[in-house]
């Protein structure tokens, strides 16, 4: 079972996603490379939309989990590189979407001077613990 705390000494999560303390399970753990808001054929999704690439980089995130038996509640650490800093609540707002506070992971927040791409705003890279009871090997 995975145990998320927060110190009483510890700055206030103000309704984010995150804990300051992720004591990971038993499980497979799963390390992923950085997920950016490309499809299938390296197209940008939401070229100029910072809010738009989180959310496809959320979508890349959880088909990855779903291909071993994981969900997105299973990510236990994400690191997340941005450009813009004003796009920090556009980020904030997809991450409160789509991780709940009770499952948030630990967290770091990296701006970047660039991404791979020029037209790239956002990239996460999560790590996840998948349950033994859960797992399966990925079967395409």
């Amino acid at each position: 079972m995975t145990i998320r705390y927060n110190p009483p000494t510890g700055w206030p999560q103000l309704g984010r996603p995150f804990h300051h303390g992720v004591i990971q399970p038993k499980g497979h753990v799963l390390h992923m490379t950085g997920q950016v808001a490309w499809d299938k054929d390296a197209n940008i999704i939401g070229k100029g939309d910072c809010e738009a690439q989180a959310r496809h980089c959320f979508d890349n995130v959880e088909q990855i989990l779903k291909a071993v038996g994981g969900r997105l509640d299973d990510i236990v650490s994400l690191t997340v590189f941005y450009l813009n800093p004003a796009d920090m609540p556009a980020i904030q707002k997809v991450r409160a979407e789509r991780l709940q506070p009770e499952h948030g992971p630990v967290s770091i927040l990296i701006q970047a001077a660039g991404l791979i791409v020029p037209d790239l705003l956002v990239e996460v890279a999560p790590i996840a613990v998948i349950p033994e009871d859960r797992f399966h090997e990925p079967g395409y």
